[in-house]
């Protein structure tokens, strides 16, 4: 039997499609690898968002292919499908495929590893690309499982390569994911978290929206939380968040994509709102969901980002007051038109102007975590991560810790309701009476 490894880099919506290839694999006869040293495959499923990630990937194909010289190597992701002439030359590659044609990947291997053969596949995705039927048959030990239900984006933020790397939006039919998510309750997991590369597009091809995925996974039982990948601010609707608010497993945390909070350097990002409209979504979405939490994503350095830009940008994350930030440094990325733009900035300033977005970043955090003290929430309680707690989350995603020498017995997979004492700055503790 064949052994095949897997290296994965960047989003949810890459470590999802991992596991639907590792599924087909197994259907293929193989054994999934834990150890890259007895391989007798080695896919690598890529990321191109930034220069540096593509770096990564490349550095990981290199080690790899230092470490196993006769071992199949499959290059699979975004680097390939964005950088396809690059990616054609990689010599220590034997398979390229990109972000299409993944569902034959364990067939080219098994070609590749009987022949000894080379294998490019690579194709631009078309205007009327269909959604690839990848789904997972077997699941991890986690409590969640994440489940891509969209592909692809429309927007062309000047940053971003990702419209090229993944094609134009579409979306997983509806019955598809009710199956999928029936296998999943199944299995005995009682959280799905639905993903995609621009989610809140979900369904306008079939004359749908996000809240029709949600209501039919709220329809599979055992399903007890219903939760949301990053989210486009332009498209959440006053009526998709009635509906949403209407399912009871839904978890108000709102990953509401920002880049900036400065209206200036998201007109020169090619965004679709401006903060003040940022901010009344916002506004909009607590009024309909008051234990909801935001998190959220931004950028600094953008070429002509101003120290005043700036500033506006660090003043609209202290007004918004975000539960979680992630910062990150404006990275160019050859074939994007902000690549070409003048008046880059140099890596010093980006290098302070991420030091000063993350220390607010950081107060917003500690603010919403105390803010939950007194609270009491459901806990959806994961694997013990120490000797001293059991950790699991709140709907909020609020990371919660109790002793475990309070309970008797494994908390794994199930909610009890916690009532949170105090906190620290990455995560609350609490004590539940039903815990014994």
């Amino acid at each position: 039997m064949y052994k095949v490894f897997f290296i994965t880099f960047g989003c949810k919506v890459n470590y999802y499609e991992t596991e639907c290839m590792k599924s087909l694999f197994r259907e293929s006869g193989f054994e999934i690898g834990t150890e890259l040293s007895s391989a007798d495959a080695v896919v690598i499923n890529s990321c191109t968002v930034t220069s540096s990630g593509d770096s990564r990937v490349l550095s990981a194909l290199r080690k790899t292919r230092a470490m196993l010289p006769n071992a199949v190597i499959a290059l699979t992701g975004c680097y390939p499908q964005a950088n396809s002439e690059d990616a054609e030359k990689i010599s220590d590659a034997d398979i390229i495929l990109g972000t299409k044609n993944r569902s034959i990947v364990a067939d080219l291997v098994l070609d590749c590893l009987n022949e000894k053969k080379r294998i490019v596949r690579l194709s631009d995705y078309t205007a009327d690309e269909p959604f690839e039927p990848l789904k997972c048959t077997r699941f991890d030990d986690n409590t969640r499982a994440f489940v891509k239900i969209q592909d692809g984006c429309n927007q062309f933020c000047s940053y971003c390569i990702i419209p090229f790397a993944r094609g134009r939006c579409r979306s997983k039919p509806i019955e598809d994911i009710r199956s999928e998510i029936q296998a999943i309750a199944e299995s005995g997991k009682k959280e799905v978290v639905l993903s995609g590369i621009n989610l809140a597009f979900y369904g306008r091809e079939f004359g749908l929206d996000l809240a029709d995925a949600v209501e039919v996974c709220a329809e599979i039982k055992g399903i007890e939380r219903i939760r949301l990948g990053s989210l486009e601010p332009e498209m959440m609707s006053d009526r998709l968040l009635e509906r949403l608010s209407a399912v009871p497993q839904f978890c108000p945390q709102f990953h509401l994509s920002l880049q900036s909070g400065c209206s200036k350097t998201l007109k020169d990002m090619n965004r679709r709102y401006n903060a003040d409209e940022y901010y009344e979504l916002a506004q909009r979405i607590r009024k309909i969901f008051p234990e909801c939490s935001f998190t959220t994503d931004v950028m600094v350095g953008f070429p002509n980002e101003t120290e005043e830009d700036f500033n506006n940008s660090l003043a609209f994350v202290e007004k918004m007051q975000f539960a979680k930030v992630h910062v990150f440094r404006y990275s160019r990325r050859k074939g994007t038109k902000a690549d070409k733009m003048s008046g880059q900035i140099p890596e010093n300033v980006k290098t302070e102007r991420w030091r000063r977005m993350t220390e607010t970043a950081s107060r917003c955090r500690e603010k919403y975590l105390s803010s939950l003290v007194g609270k009491t929430v459901p806990v959806l309680f994961e694997r013990e991560n120490s000797e001293d707690f059991y950790h699991g989350y709140a709907p909020d995603y609020t990371l919660i810790k109790i002793s475990r020498k309070k309970a008797k017995k494994s908390l794994r997979n199930f909610i009890f309701y916690v009532t949170i004492k105090e906190y620290s700055s990455d995560c609350c503790y609490g004590e539940s009476e039903l815990i014994k």
